[in-house]
Protein backbone atom coordinates (compact mmCIF):
# COMPACT_ATOMS: atom_id res chain seq x y z
CA UNK A 1 0.00 0.00 0.00
CA UNK A 2 3.25 2.18 1.03
CA UNK A 3 4.62 1.89 -2.79
CA UNK A 4 1.16 2.40 -4.13
CA UNK A 5 0.61 5.84 -2.29
CA UNK A 6 4.35 6.56 -3.23
CA UNK A 7 4.14 5.49 -6.59
CA UNK A 8 0.61 8.13 -6.93
CA UNK A 9 2.60 11.09 -5.11
CA UNK A 10 5.52 11.30 -7.67
CA UNK A 11 3.04 11.06 -10.40
CA UNK A 12 1.42 13.68 -9.09
CA UNK A 13 4.20 16.02 -8.12
CA UNK A 14 5.80 15.41 -11.28
CA UNK A 15 2.66 16.50 -13.47
CA UNK A 16 2.57 19.67 -11.13
CA UNK A 17 6.37 20.36 -11.89
CA UNK A 18 6.69 24.34 -12.68
CA UNK A 19 7.48 25.01 -16.29
CA UNK A 20 11.11 26.24 -16.60
CA UNK A 21 11.75 29.98 -16.22
CA UNK A 22 12.45 32.63 -18.86
CA UNK A 23 15.69 32.59 -17.77
CA UNK A 24 16.13 28.26 -18.27
CA UNK A 25 14.23 29.05 -21.52
CA UNK A 26 16.89 31.34 -23.15
CA UNK A 27 19.93 28.96 -21.66
CA UNK A 28 17.76 25.98 -22.96
CA UNK A 29 17.31 27.27 -26.88
CA UNK A 30 20.73 28.78 -26.67
CA UNK A 31 19.28 32.27 -27.82
CA UNK A 32 18.73 35.48 -26.16
CA UNK A 33 16.47 37.46 -28.91
CA UNK A 34 16.74 41.83 -28.52
CA UNK A 35 14.56 44.12 -30.21
CA UNK A 36 16.28 47.14 -30.86
CA UNK A 37 16.28 49.98 -32.89
CA UNK A 38 18.71 51.59 -35.54
CA UNK A 39 20.19 54.79 -33.94
CA UNK A 40 24.11 55.87 -33.46
CA UNK A 41 23.17 55.52 -29.36
CA UNK A 42 21.70 51.85 -29.36
CA UNK A 43 22.59 49.77 -32.87
CA UNK A 44 23.82 50.09 -36.03
CA UNK A 45 26.06 47.97 -38.58
CA UNK A 46 29.99 49.49 -38.23
CA UNK A 47 32.52 49.74 -40.58
CA UNK A 48 33.34 45.76 -40.20
CA UNK A 49 30.55 45.08 -37.22
CA UNK A 50 27.40 45.78 -35.38
CA UNK A 51 28.36 48.86 -32.89
CA UNK A 52 26.38 50.59 -30.62
CA UNK A 53 25.81 51.34 -26.72
CA UNK A 54 22.96 49.20 -26.78
CA UNK A 55 24.20 46.30 -29.18
CA UNK A 56 27.57 45.98 -26.99
CA UNK A 57 25.77 46.01 -23.46
CA UNK A 58 23.22 42.87 -24.69
CA UNK A 59 26.15 41.37 -27.00
CA UNK A 60 28.35 40.90 -23.13
CA UNK A 61 24.96 39.86 -21.88
CA UNK A 62 24.44 36.88 -24.57
CA UNK A 63 28.33 36.33 -23.66
CA UNK A 64 27.38 36.22 -19.96
CA UNK A 65 24.50 33.67 -20.23
CA UNK A 66 26.24 31.78 -22.69
CA UNK A 67 23.72 31.86 -25.41
CA UNK A 68 24.10 33.65 -29.34
CA UNK A 69 22.94 37.00 -29.46
CA UNK A 70 19.46 37.82 -31.83
CA UNK A 71 19.18 41.09 -32.69
CA UNK A 72 15.52 42.16 -34.50
CA UNK A 73 14.89 45.90 -35.44
CA UNK A 74 11.05 46.17 -35.42
CA UNK A 75 9.70 48.51 -37.84
CA UNK A 76 8.62 51.03 -34.95
CA UNK A 77 8.28 51.70 -31.17
CA UNK A 78 4.74 50.30 -31.49
CA UNK A 79 5.61 47.27 -33.39
CA UNK A 80 8.22 46.86 -30.47
CA UNK A 81 6.29 47.55 -27.95
CA UNK A 82 3.18 44.57 -29.31
CA UNK A 83 6.44 42.24 -30.12
CA UNK A 84 7.19 42.65 -26.63
CA UNK A 85 3.89 42.21 -25.08
CA UNK A 86 3.38 39.35 -27.06
CA UNK A 87 6.56 37.72 -25.85
CA UNK A 88 8.01 37.65 -29.33
CA UNK A 89 11.10 38.64 -28.00
CA UNK A 90 13.20 38.39 -24.63
CA UNK A 91 13.81 41.67 -23.85
CA UNK A 92 14.45 45.33 -25.83
CA UNK A 93 17.42 47.21 -25.33
CA UNK A 94 16.55 50.77 -27.29
CA UNK A 95 17.38 53.30 -25.53
CA UNK A 96 13.91 53.34 -23.84
CA UNK A 97 12.69 56.07 -21.86
CA UNK A 98 10.92 54.56 -18.49
CA UNK A 99 7.62 56.48 -17.92
CA UNK A 100 4.45 55.86 -16.53
CA UNK A 101 2.51 55.07 -19.75
CA UNK A 102 5.19 52.08 -21.06
CA UNK A 103 4.98 50.51 -17.33
CA UNK A 104 1.54 49.49 -18.07
CA UNK A 105 2.33 47.70 -20.54
CA UNK A 106 5.97 46.20 -20.38
CA UNK A 107 8.07 45.48 -17.47
CA UNK A 108 11.42 47.68 -17.05
CA UNK A 109 15.20 46.40 -15.52
CA UNK A 110 17.09 48.63 -13.51
CA UNK A 111 18.07 52.13 -15.13
CA UNK A 112 21.28 52.00 -16.48
CA UNK A 113 21.96 55.55 -18.26
CA UNK A 114 19.80 58.69 -18.22
CA UNK A 115 18.40 61.51 -20.97
CA UNK A 116 17.18 64.22 -20.38
CA UNK A 117 13.84 65.59 -23.59
CA UNK A 118 15.33 68.72 -25.29
CA UNK A 119 13.57 71.49 -28.60
CA UNK A 120 15.46 71.06 -31.52
CA UNK A 121 15.29 73.88 -33.40
CA UNK A 122 18.49 74.84 -36.40
CA UNK A 123 20.69 77.65 -35.82
CA UNK A 124 20.05 80.41 -38.05
CA UNK A 125 16.59 80.35 -36.95
CA UNK A 126 14.76 82.41 -33.99
CA UNK A 127 15.32 80.28 -30.93
CA UNK A 128 12.21 79.82 -28.90
CA UNK A 129 12.26 80.11 -25.20
CA UNK A 130 9.17 78.31 -23.97
CA UNK A 131 6.76 75.66 -25.81
CA UNK A 132 3.78 79.25 -26.29
CA UNK A 133 6.89 80.37 -29.08
CA UNK A 134 6.49 77.92 -31.54
CA UNK A 135 6.01 79.36 -34.76
CA UNK A 136 6.23 76.36 -37.11
CA UNK A 137 5.85 72.44 -37.45
CA UNK A 138 7.25 70.56 -34.68
CA UNK A 139 6.96 66.30 -35.32
CA UNK A 140 8.09 63.75 -32.98
CA UNK A 141 8.03 60.20 -33.46
CA UNK A 142 5.09 58.42 -32.91
CA UNK A 143 4.45 56.58 -29.24
CA UNK A 144 7.88 57.55 -28.44
CA UNK A 145 8.47 59.42 -24.58
CA UNK A 146 8.32 62.97 -26.24
CA UNK A 147 4.71 61.53 -27.07
CA UNK A 148 3.82 61.05 -23.95
CA UNK A 149 5.29 64.13 -22.98
CA UNK A 150 3.84 66.79 -24.80
CA UNK A 151 0.72 65.17 -24.10
CA UNK A 152 1.38 66.58 -20.47
CA UNK A 153 2.46 69.91 -21.35
CA UNK A 154 -0.49 70.29 -23.37
CA UNK A 155 -2.72 70.21 -20.20
CA UNK A 156 -0.68 73.88 -19.71
CA UNK A 157 -0.41 74.89 -23.24
CA UNK A 158 -3.95 74.41 -24.72
CA UNK A 159 -2.87 75.45 -28.21
CA UNK A 160 0.05 73.36 -28.42
CA UNK A 161 -0.16 71.61 -32.02
CA UNK A 162 2.21 68.77 -33.25
CA UNK A 163 2.55 65.77 -35.83
CA UNK A 164 3.04 61.94 -34.37
CA UNK A 165 4.91 60.37 -37.16
CA UNK A 166 5.37 56.22 -38.11
CA UNK A 167 8.04 55.16 -39.53
CA UNK A 168 10.97 57.14 -38.57
CA UNK A 169 13.45 57.94 -35.65
CA UNK A 170 14.10 60.49 -34.06
CA UNK A 171 17.31 60.64 -36.32
CA UNK A 172 15.25 61.18 -38.85
CA UNK A 173 13.46 64.09 -37.32
CA UNK A 174 16.81 65.94 -36.66
CA UNK A 175 18.42 65.41 -40.00
CA UNK A 176 14.61 66.92 -41.36
CA UNK A 177 15.40 69.86 -39.03
CA UNK A 178 19.27 70.60 -39.97
CA UNK A 179 17.88 70.55 -43.90
CA UNK A 180 15.36 73.11 -43.22
CA UNK A 181 12.85 70.46 -44.12
CA UNK A 182 11.27 70.90 -40.42
CA UNK A 183 11.10 73.62 -37.57
CA UNK A 184 11.00 71.58 -34.66
CA UNK A 185 11.74 68.16 -32.94
CA UNK A 186 11.88 66.48 -29.60
CA UNK A 187 15.44 64.48 -28.85
CA UNK A 188 16.91 63.16 -25.96
CA UNK A 189 20.11 64.99 -25.29
CA UNK A 190 22.13 62.37 -26.04
CA UNK A 191 20.77 62.00 -29.55
CA UNK A 192 21.05 65.55 -29.87
CA UNK A 193 24.91 65.25 -29.20
CA UNK A 194 25.99 62.47 -31.36
CA UNK A 195 24.14 64.13 -34.30
CA UNK A 196 25.45 67.37 -33.82
CA UNK A 197 28.57 66.08 -34.80
CA UNK A 198 27.57 65.47 -38.28
CA UNK A 199 24.83 68.46 -38.50
CA UNK A 200 26.07 71.44 -36.56
CA UNK A 201 23.68 73.38 -37.08
CA UNK A 202 21.61 71.44 -34.82
CA UNK A 203 20.85 73.49 -31.44
CA UNK A 204 18.44 72.49 -28.11
CA UNK A 205 16.43 75.59 -27.37
CA UNK A 206 15.41 73.70 -24.15
CA UNK A 207 14.70 71.22 -21.83
CA UNK A 208 11.29 69.68 -21.67
CA UNK A 209 11.18 67.82 -18.61
CA UNK A 210 13.80 66.23 -16.21
CA UNK A 211 16.20 63.72 -16.74
CA UNK A 212 14.64 59.93 -17.81
CA UNK A 213 15.84 56.79 -16.48
CA UNK A 214 16.79 54.56 -19.22
CA UNK A 215 16.11 50.79 -18.91
CA UNK A 216 15.46 47.75 -20.82
CA UNK A 217 12.65 46.64 -21.16
CA UNK A 218 10.92 42.74 -20.67
CA UNK A 219 7.43 41.40 -21.70
CA UNK A 220 4.64 41.38 -18.70
CA UNK A 221 4.36 39.17 -16.33
CA UNK A 222 4.94 37.53 -13.53
CA UNK A 223 8.41 35.35 -14.05
CA UNK A 224 10.76 38.00 -13.42
CA UNK A 225 13.99 35.67 -14.13
CA UNK A 226 15.14 37.04 -17.19
CA UNK A 227 15.06 40.69 -15.62
CA UNK A 228 16.58 39.82 -12.44
CA UNK A 229 19.53 37.99 -14.13
CA UNK A 230 19.79 41.13 -16.22
CA UNK A 231 19.96 43.66 -13.13
CA UNK A 232 22.61 41.61 -11.26
CA UNK A 233 24.55 41.78 -15.08
CA UNK A 234 24.13 45.22 -15.16
CA UNK A 235 25.19 46.14 -11.37
CA UNK A 236 28.27 44.05 -11.83
CA UNK A 237 29.58 45.87 -15.04
CA UNK A 238 28.85 49.21 -12.84
CA UNK A 239 30.73 47.97 -10.48
CA UNK A 240 33.77 47.12 -12.28
CA UNK A 241 33.62 50.28 -14.03
CA UNK A 242 33.00 48.23 -17.53
CA UNK A 243 29.47 50.12 -17.68
CA UNK A 244 31.34 53.74 -17.23
CA UNK A 245 34.22 52.76 -20.28
CA UNK A 246 31.62 51.88 -22.81
CA UNK A 247 29.55 55.02 -22.27
CA UNK A 248 32.98 56.24 -22.66
CA UNK A 249 33.54 54.57 -25.76
CA UNK A 250 29.99 55.53 -27.74
CA UNK A 251 29.94 59.24 -25.68
CA UNK A 252 32.52 60.45 -24.12
CA UNK A 253 33.85 62.38 -26.74
CA UNK A 254 30.71 64.27 -28.02
CA UNK A 255 30.98 66.23 -24.98
CA UNK A 256 33.18 68.96 -26.88
CA UNK A 257 31.62 70.69 -29.23
CA UNK A 258 32.75 73.25 -31.95
CA UNK A 259 30.36 74.47 -34.86
CA UNK A 260 32.84 76.32 -36.39
CA UNK A 261 35.66 73.75 -36.45
CA UNK A 262 32.93 71.08 -37.55
CA UNK A 263 31.50 73.14 -40.21
CA UNK A 264 35.05 73.83 -41.30
CA UNK A 265 36.10 69.89 -40.91
CA UNK A 266 32.91 68.90 -43.46
CA UNK A 267 33.89 71.72 -46.04
CA UNK A 268 37.57 70.12 -45.79
CA UNK A 269 36.36 66.61 -46.62
CA UNK A 270 34.95 67.68 -49.29
CA UNK A 271 37.88 70.22 -50.67
CA UNK A 272 40.53 69.05 -48.95
CA UNK A 273 40.73 65.27 -48.46
CA UNK A 274 40.38 63.79 -51.85
CA UNK A 275 43.94 65.28 -52.80
CA UNK A 276 45.27 63.20 -50.55
CA UNK A 277 42.52 60.35 -49.86
CA UNK A 278 44.78 57.55 -51.71
CA UNK A 279 47.84 58.10 -49.97
CA UNK A 280 46.00 57.92 -46.51
CA UNK A 281 44.46 54.55 -47.95
CA UNK A 282 47.75 52.99 -49.03
CA UNK A 283 49.96 53.84 -46.06
CA UNK A 284 47.14 52.18 -43.79
CA UNK A 285 47.27 49.31 -45.94
CA UNK A 286 51.10 48.79 -45.53
CA UNK A 287 51.00 49.68 -41.58
CA UNK A 288 47.52 47.53 -40.97
CA UNK A 289 45.41 50.66 -39.64
CA UNK A 290 41.89 52.04 -40.38
CA UNK A 291 42.70 54.96 -43.41
CA UNK A 292 40.10 57.02 -41.47
CA UNK A 293 41.50 56.71 -38.38
CA UNK A 294 44.85 58.46 -40.13
CA UNK A 295 43.20 61.10 -41.70
CA UNK A 296 41.81 61.85 -38.80
CA UNK A 297 45.06 62.34 -36.95
CA UNK A 298 46.27 64.07 -40.14
CA UNK A 299 43.38 66.44 -39.72
CA UNK A 300 43.91 66.89 -36.15
CA UNK A 301 47.70 67.79 -36.81
CA UNK A 302 47.55 70.10 -39.87
CA UNK A 303 43.87 70.26 -41.21
CA UNK A 304 45.43 68.19 -44.06
CA UNK A 305 47.05 71.26 -45.24
CA UNK A 306 50.75 69.93 -45.97
CA UNK A 307 52.78 73.44 -45.34
CA UNK A 308 51.71 73.68 -41.83
CA UNK A 309 53.83 74.57 -39.25
CA UNK A 310 53.84 75.25 -35.56
CA UNK A 311 55.46 77.27 -33.13
CA UNK A 312 57.67 74.47 -32.14
CA UNK A 313 58.78 73.76 -36.00
CA UNK A 314 56.85 70.57 -36.26
CA UNK A 315 55.74 70.52 -39.71
CA UNK A 316 53.70 69.09 -42.56
CA UNK A 317 50.15 67.07 -42.97
CA UNK A 318 51.12 65.00 -39.95
CA UNK A 319 53.84 67.49 -38.03
CA UNK A 320 56.24 65.45 -37.40
CA UNK A 321 59.33 66.94 -35.53
CA UNK A 322 62.84 66.80 -37.34
CA UNK A 323 63.79 63.61 -35.39
CA UNK A 324 60.91 61.62 -36.02
CA UNK A 325 60.94 62.56 -39.74
CA UNK A 326 64.45 61.26 -39.77
CA UNK A 327 63.93 58.22 -37.72
CA UNK A 328 60.85 57.60 -39.78
CA UNK A 329 62.95 57.92 -43.35
CA UNK A 330 60.94 61.54 -44.00
CA UNK A 331 63.30 63.65 -45.86
CA UNK A 332 61.14 66.19 -46.80
CA UNK A 333 58.08 66.84 -44.17
CA UNK A 334 56.14 69.20 -46.55
CA UNK A 335 56.05 66.21 -49.11
CA UNK A 336 52.44 65.26 -48.21
CA UNK A 337 53.08 61.60 -49.15
CA UNK A 338 56.18 61.50 -47.03
CA UNK A 339 54.68 63.27 -44.38
CA UNK A 340 51.59 60.79 -44.37
CA UNK A 341 53.84 57.53 -44.71
CA UNK A 342 55.53 58.82 -42.08
CA UNK A 343 53.21 59.21 -39.70
CA UNK A 344 51.17 55.79 -40.28
CA UNK A 345 55.03 54.58 -39.72
CA UNK A 346 55.16 56.01 -36.63
CA UNK A 347 52.13 55.69 -34.95
CA UNK A 348 52.43 51.90 -35.93
CA UNK A 349 55.53 51.83 -34.13
CA UNK A 350 53.52 53.27 -31.09
CA UNK A 351 50.71 51.21 -31.20
CA UNK A 352 53.03 47.90 -31.05
CA UNK A 353 54.88 49.43 -27.94
CA UNK A 354 51.81 49.30 -25.98
CA UNK A 355 51.89 46.58 -23.09
CA UNK A 356 50.15 43.48 -25.18
CA UNK A 357 47.49 43.19 -22.94
CA UNK A 358 45.91 46.24 -22.94
CA UNK A 359 42.71 45.71 -25.20
CA UNK A 360 40.99 47.44 -28.13
CA UNK A 361 39.86 50.25 -28.83
CA UNK A 362 41.98 51.14 -25.02
CA UNK A 363 45.06 50.28 -26.87
CA UNK A 364 44.61 52.95 -29.95
CA UNK A 365 43.35 56.05 -27.92
CA UNK A 366 46.27 55.72 -25.55
CA UNK A 367 48.48 54.97 -28.28
CA UNK A 368 46.83 58.37 -29.73
CA UNK A 369 47.82 60.12 -26.50
CA UNK A 370 51.73 58.73 -26.60
CA UNK A 371 51.50 59.92 -30.04
CA UNK A 372 50.83 63.33 -29.12
CA UNK A 373 52.44 63.81 -25.20
CA UNK A 374 55.19 61.31 -25.88
CA UNK A 375 55.20 57.90 -25.22
CA UNK A 376 57.41 57.99 -21.83
CA UNK A 377 55.05 60.70 -20.66
CA UNK A 378 51.88 58.52 -21.11
CA UNK A 379 53.49 55.09 -18.89
CA UNK A 380 53.72 57.88 -15.99
CA UNK A 381 50.11 58.88 -16.38
CA UNK A 382 49.33 55.17 -16.63
CA UNK A 383 51.48 54.77 -13.33
CA UNK A 384 49.77 57.53 -11.70
CA UNK A 385 46.29 55.59 -12.63
CA UNK A 386 47.37 52.27 -10.93
CA UNK A 387 48.55 54.62 -7.37
CA UNK A 388 45.01 56.30 -7.76
CA UNK A 389 42.99 52.62 -7.50
CA UNK A 390 42.05 52.88 -11.27
CA UNK A 391 42.98 50.80 -14.12
CA UNK A 392 45.87 51.50 -16.02
CA UNK A 393 44.87 49.62 -19.17
CA UNK A 394 41.84 51.58 -19.64
CA UNK A 395 41.74 54.82 -21.74
CA UNK A 396 38.82 56.49 -19.07
CA UNK A 397 40.73 55.76 -16.49
CA UNK A 398 43.84 57.06 -17.87
CA UNK A 399 42.41 60.22 -19.21
CA UNK A 400 41.21 61.21 -16.09
CA UNK A 401 44.83 60.97 -15.18
CA UNK A 402 46.82 62.62 -17.60
CA UNK A 403 45.78 65.89 -16.48
CA UNK A 404 47.95 65.12 -13.26
CA UNK A 405 51.19 65.52 -15.46
CA UNK A 406 51.05 69.33 -15.17
CA UNK A 407 50.48 69.36 -11.83
CA UNK A 408 53.63 69.75 -9.46
CA UNK A 409 52.82 67.81 -6.56
CA UNK A 410 52.18 64.87 -9.16
CA UNK A 411 54.75 65.27 -12.06
CA UNK A 412 57.38 65.58 -9.31
CA UNK A 413 56.67 61.77 -8.39
CA UNK A 414 56.65 60.71 -12.40
CA UNK A 415 60.07 59.65 -13.65
CA UNK A 416 59.89 61.71 -16.97
CA UNK A 417 58.21 65.21 -15.18
CA UNK A 418 56.31 67.53 -16.47
CA UNK A 419 54.00 67.32 -19.52
CA UNK A 420 51.18 69.63 -20.62
CA UNK A 421 48.60 66.47 -19.71
CA UNK A 422 45.43 68.00 -20.90
CA UNK A 423 46.35 68.62 -24.48
CA UNK A 424 46.29 64.67 -25.42
CA UNK A 425 43.04 64.57 -23.86
CA UNK A 426 42.05 66.80 -26.01
CA UNK A 427 43.61 65.39 -28.61
CA UNK A 428 42.43 62.07 -28.47
CA UNK A 429 38.71 63.27 -28.08
CA UNK A 430 39.38 65.52 -31.41
CA UNK A 431 40.45 62.42 -33.32
CA UNK A 432 37.79 60.50 -31.82
CA UNK A 433 35.20 62.54 -33.13
CA UNK A 434 36.84 63.26 -36.19
CA UNK A 435 37.03 60.13 -37.36
CA UNK A 436 33.30 58.68 -36.53
CA UNK A 437 32.07 61.67 -38.78
CA UNK A 438 34.33 60.11 -41.17
CA UNK A 439 33.59 56.45 -40.77
CA UNK A 440 30.03 57.82 -40.57
CA UNK A 441 30.25 59.54 -44.16
CA UNK A 442 32.80 56.98 -45.96
CA UNK A 443 32.45 53.09 -44.92
CA UNK A 444 35.14 51.25 -46.23
CA UNK A 445 35.65 51.41 -49.89
CA UNK A 446 32.43 54.46 -50.13
CA UNK A 447 32.45 57.92 -51.07
CA UNK A 448 31.90 60.87 -49.21
CA UNK A 449 28.57 63.22 -49.15
CA UNK A 450 28.59 66.46 -49.24
CA UNK A 451 26.88 68.01 -46.52
CA UNK A 452 28.50 71.91 -46.77
CA UNK A 453 27.85 73.68 -49.67
CA UNK A 454 28.18 77.06 -51.20
CA UNK A 455 30.70 78.93 -48.46
CA UNK A 456 33.94 80.16 -49.61
CA UNK A 457 37.41 78.69 -47.76
CA UNK A 458 38.87 81.46 -45.70
CA UNK A 459 42.70 81.67 -45.60
CA UNK A 460 42.56 81.34 -41.59
CA UNK A 461 41.94 77.53 -42.11
CA UNK A 462 45.31 77.27 -42.53
CA UNK A 463 46.44 77.20 -39.41
CA UNK A 464 47.71 73.57 -37.96
CA UNK A 465 45.71 72.10 -35.40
Amino acid sequence: MRAIIATGLALILGTCSLPPSLLEQVQARGELHVLTRNSPTTYYLGPEEPTGLEYDLVRLFADHLGVELRVTVPDGLGAMFSQLEQGKADLAAAGLSVTDDRQERIRFGAPYHEVTQQLVYRFGNPAPRALDELDGVLKVVAGSSHEETLKKLAQDYPDLAWEAVDGLESEDLLIQVADRELDYTIADSVDLKMNRRYYPELRAAFDLAEPEPIAWAFPPGMDDSLRRAADDFLARLERRGTLAQIRDRHFGHTERFDYVGTRIFMRHIDNRLPTYRHWFETAADDYDLDWRLLAAIGYQESHWNPRAVSPTGVRGIMMLTQRTAGDMGVTNRIDPRQSIFGGARYFNRVHDRMPDHIEEPDRTWMALAAYNVGFYHLMDARILTEQHGANPDRWLDVRDHLPLLSQRQYYTQTRYGYARGREPVIYVDNIRRYYDILAWLMPQNGEAETLVEGEEESETDDQSG
